[in-house]
Formats: structure tokens, sequence, C-alpha cells
């Protein structure tokens, strides 16, 4: 026990030093230009493509978002039910995935943001967490219908700094939890199974206008309360030299294994975008880009170890990645974007629990494990087709194929169990269909004001 918290305390050490490392370097520097502002990056993933903003006031500044899907899974499951999506949980019918209205507060240097969720979100996100087990007052419903929400100051230091504390996005797995700020619907797995939000505080400094530095003290991985008796740490370094590269890199320390407080989870995410061909005047092809991301980690103690495992002590570590490439055309009207990815996450401590029987993470399930040196290995591909009249809505076609090496996905029979007619009682010696393929098209109306 006392080991864990000497590391500890000898983290909590290195992250205040880099924080005064930080404020210190660069207090004498005179330049104080808005961060990013020196070029447009509308086209990166992840992030608004909006440069009008309507709802715009001297105080607020308001924010619609509107998400709704259909989805055909080729598999046709009769429960109709979707697994291994974090934005996606049900298939042949058409469903509000998000309806978010907010925005942003500001006056003088007070700030504040507020976005809600209703739809599929406020229940497929909670459901995620396993930390509200832990306790009492359900925190997966106090939380369920807010997406973001904290508040916090600027000081007028070096090109900014700010200090927010509540719930806030993470954007490790370079995309966005809005759909409408990403170049695909269904993220690959590096994107879909890291955290995307934190609850607890964030210093974000911005030492020139081409780069940021954002520290986290949080509850822990896309939690809402602490698993044990430690919160997470971690960082951001976001660098855009100029206007054709965006670089980032989310990096992260924590204790988030429920009831096993001597197990230590280590992340790093990197990710790279680079905007090759922009010909706004362009009849056909008006511009592309290219993200990749490539995600690594590890978990250490309680009875795993990083690497170098042995049956009885089974190593457990995450190694993805996701490339995806975008051609814009006709002014920016169409679209068109190609993907790959993949990972390899042993003990399964990162994949997302296929919701059997209304499994959650909480509750997991007997029909798919997570013990110790677990196998999961799957790749996914993606092709995606926008339409974008105006800057505030899309209209999205996406093939997406996926491919596992352990049953993952859902067959034709589903994965809830069905109840015998006769008696009203479940029926005995049910089995959930799963398989090791998915082929799916998504359909989807995503609007942003």
């Amino acid at each position: 026990m006392k080991s864990w918290r000497v590391i500890y305390l000898r983290v909590w050490v290195v992250f205040f030093a880099l924080l005064a490392a930080d404020a210190h370097s660069f207090a004498q520097q005179a330049s104080t230009a808005e961060p990013f502002a020196f070029a447009d990056f509308s086209w990166l993933n992840g992030s608004t493509r909006q440069t009008d903003f309507p709802l715009e006031t001297k105080y607020f500044s308001g924010q619609f978002l509107f998400d709704s899907n259909y989805l055909v899974d080729f598999s046709f499951p009769k429960d109709h039910t979707l697994s291994g999506s974090t934005n996606s949980g049900r298939t042949g019918e058409l469903q509000i995935q998000q309806f978010g209205v907010g925005g942003d507060f500001h006056y003088k240097n007070v700030r504040g943001r507020v976005m809600t969720q209703f739809g599929l979100y406020s229940t497929m996100t909670p459901r995620n967490d396993a930390s509200p087990s832990r306790g009492q007052w359900n925190l997966s419903d106090a939380y369920r219908y807010l997406s973001e929400a904290y508040a916090g100051y600027h000081f007028d230091v070096l090109n900014g700094i700010n200090i927010d504390a509540g719930i806030f996005m993470s954007y490790i797995g370079l995309c966005s939890y809005y759909n409408s700020e990403n170049w695909i619907y269904q993220e690959s797995y590096v994107s879909a199974n890291t955290p995307w939000f934190f609850n607890g505080i964030r210093v974000q400094t911005f030492p020139t206008d081409k780069l940021k530095i954002e520290y986290w003290l949080i509850n822990g991985w896309q939690s809402y309360a602490m698993f044990n008796e430690v919160p997470g740490l971690g960082f951001q370094l976001l660098w855009r030299p100029t206007g054709d590269w965006s670089v980032v890199s989310n990096n992260y320390f924590g204790y988030d294994t429920p009831n096993n407080p001597s197990r230590m989870r280590l992340h790093s995410d990197n990710s790279v975008q680079f905007k090759y061909l922009d010909i706004p005047a362009s009849s056909l092809i008006s511009k592309g880009a290219l993200s990749l991301t490539v995600d690594i980690g590890c978990e250490n103690g309680g009875g795993v170890v990083c690497t170098n495992g042995t049956a009885a002590l089974p190593a457990q570590y995450f190694l993805g990645a996701m490339f995806y490439n975008r051609l814009w055309f006709l002014q920016n009207q169409l679209a068109i974007t190609a993907g790959v990815g993949g990972i390899i996450n042993p003990g399964r401590y990162l994949v997302l629990l296929p919701p059997i029987n209304g499994a959650s993470a909480a509750t997991g399930t007997p029909y798919f494990t997570a013990n110790p040196g677990d196998p999961f290995m799957a790749w996914d591909s993606s092709i995606t087709f926008d339409y974008m009249p105006n800057q505030f809505i899309t209209l999205r076609l996406e093939y997406i194929h996926r491919q596992a090496g352990v049953d993952y996905f859902v067959g034709s029979q589903g994965i809830s169990q069905p109840v015998d007619p006769t008696t009203g009682n479940p029926v005995e010696n049910w089995s959930p269909d799963l398989s090791r393929a998915e082929n799916r098209i998504n359909v989807a109306l995503l609007a942003r004001l």
C-alpha cells in the first residue's frame, strides 16, 4: 500500500514542477496574440468547421447540437442492438443520438461552459463508467444529461492561462465527442475506446499563440467518481506551427481498476494532422488532409505487468493506431474520407463491453470477460461521404467494416435474452449471438449552430 502512495507523491511533485517551470520560462514573453487565431483550422478532424457563430452575444456564445442516425447492420440482429460503439447503439431504427443546447459564458475574465446531452448519449456514455458503483448517490444519473459543465477564470499572462473545474472534454483519440466536428461517424478503436470526458480540474497555458500546454487533476479515466483513493494526472501538448499542421500529445497516469488500488495505468495518445492541399477556387478538389493517431499504454501491478508477461502474471497493454485521409470537393460542399485502424488490448481493460442483457462496465457479463490476459485484437476500415450545403449542417453516409479476433459483434439472434411466451420467464440455456465481423451502413443528419 505504501509503494503507490510514494509514487503518487512523486508524480504530484513532477506535476507542480512542470507547471511552475512552464509559467517561469515564458513569464517575460511580450507576445499576447490570441492562441491559434493566426490561421483557419476549420479543416481539422475533431474541431468545428464553423467560421460564423449566429448565436454569439456579448456575454454568452450559444450552441445547438443535433445528431440523428439510421444504421443498417448486415447481420440484422433481431433485438436491434449494436455492440462496441460509443456513438451508435441501435440498428434498423431512426434514433436521436444526441440533442444538446448550451454554450460558453464570458464576463470580464470569468468563464464557463455548459452543454446538455439528451438522446442515446445520456444512457450510453454513463454505462461505460464503472465508478458510480462505488458509494451512494447514483452519479450516473446525476450527470447523465451533462456532457460538459465547468467554470473557471482567465489570466492575462503569457498568451493566456485558464483554470477550469468541472466536466470537460478529453479529446484523447483525436476525434470529438460531437460527431458534427469529425470527418467520420464511427470512430476507430483508438478513439472509441479512450475517454471522452474528464471530471476534475484543468490548467491551460498558452506560452505562444501556437502552443498549448494543459494539465489535468481528475477523478479518473472517463469517470464521474474515483475508482480508488488516487486521482488521475495528465497533460496535453498541442502545437500548431502553421495553418497546415496540428500535432497533439495526451498523456495520462492513474489507478483506475475498481477494487484494485495497486494496479497503475499509463497511457500516451499522439496525433498529427496535415493539410496537404488547399485550392479554394477549384471547381473540383478544393482541399485535402490526413491524420495519423498512435496510442500506447499499459497496466502494471495488482496481478498484471506491462510487458514480458507469464501465465501467472499476464501482460496488459494497449497498442492502437488509426489513419484517415479526407478530400473536399466543389468548394468544400462535398467530402470523402477513407480510414483504417486497429488495436491490441490484452486484458480488455479499455475494450467497450458488449451490452449483453443490459450489461454495463459496473456489472460486467460472464459472456464477455475482462480477466487479466484475456486476448483482444481488432481492426476496422470505413469510407464516409459528406454533403455540406453550409457550415451548419452535414448529411453523412458511411460504410464500416470491423473485425475482431474473438466473438464481439452482434449476430442475427441478438444479445438480449428472450422470454418464454408461455411462462413469461427468461429462456433457459440461452447464450448471446456474438460474431467476429460486422458490416454496417450509417446514415446521419448532423446540425451545429
